[in-house]
């Protein structure tokens, strides 16, 4: 069973892959990729924009910590001049603590600005390969395009072409049956000339001695016709008869002028 199923597995990805070839335009295939390739870099883009506005806050943030900072420190000093020292340790406490934040801040600049940097070449090297991409495309889209138009001119000019081919077959159907209706019309002339069919088309009735009456009936029309025309014709115009013909029509010859 997991030898059948696998065959059929096999089979069914076989006839995929020729339905897929065969409806597959290289030309589109081609455009998705391309499309496909400016939305990873538009996400890369975003991701760049992304990374700098978060530098971008750091970047403040730092600086309104600093700012903070040294004010902490101007009023601790200004406490120890007016001889609060309490005021001037709590300054500097928190002074401290804005030291802090700040380091870490500038730790998360350093790791953002450096990612942006990352993303940012990524980005370049990406545009990069799209444009080299694109150029590759439409030319390879012209080549396809050429080559398709020259195939359909070849198999349009040598008929072997599925549309063409079809034409091809059609005439020579056509032919074929023409042929054979030509023959078949030979043939039903030949077997009504020599009596093997009938005419359908004549009266009912109608027999082979029928048929031989008309034409010895025919044939004796015709010699009355022609003794008619010879008989109008003028006396020189006659013909001469046969030697032959003459002899018989003078007799035999006569017994005592030959003795």
């Amino acid at each position: 069973m997991t030898s059948i199923a696998h065959r059929m597995a096999t089979l069914f990805r076989t006839k995929a892959n020729k339905a897929l070839d065969k409806a597959e335009d290289p030309r589109e295939v081609l455009d998705y990729s391309y499309t496909q390739q400016q939305e990873m870099l538009q996400k890369v883009r975003r991701g760049v924009a992304d990374v700098a506005t978060s530098r971008k806050r750091v970047d403040l943030q730092i600086n309104q910590l600093r700012q903070s900072s040294g004010k902490l420190e101007g009023q601790a000093q200004q406490a120890l001049a007016a001889g609060r020292e309490d005021l001037a340790r709590e300054a500097l406490s928190r002074r401290t603590a804005v030291a802090s934040q700040l380091t870490d801040l500038q730790t998360q600049q350093a790791s953002l600005q450096a990612e942006e940097e990352k993303l940012t070449v990524a980005s370049q090297r990406l545009q990069a390969k799209v444009d080299t991409f694109r150029t590759s495309k439409e030319t390879i889209k012209a080549r396809y395009t050429a080559a398709e138009a020259q195939t359909r001119i070849t198999e349009a000019v040598t008929g072997i072409g599925e549309e063409m081919g079809d034409v091809g077959l059609a005439m020579q159907r056509a032919e074929d049956k023409t042929e054979q209706l030509q023959a078949r019309a030979g043939a039903l002339d030949e077997l009504l000339a020599s009596g093997a069919l009938e005419d359908a088309t004549l009266p009912a009735g109608r027999d082979d001695i029928q048929a031989e009456l008309e034409r010895v009936t025919a044939g004796q029309d015709v010699d009355r016709e022609l003794a008619r025309m010879k008989a109008q014709l003028p006396a020189s115009a006659t013909p001469p008869a046969v030697e032959g013909s003459k002899s018989t029509e003078q007799g035999p010859p006569d017994r005592e002028a030959t003795s």
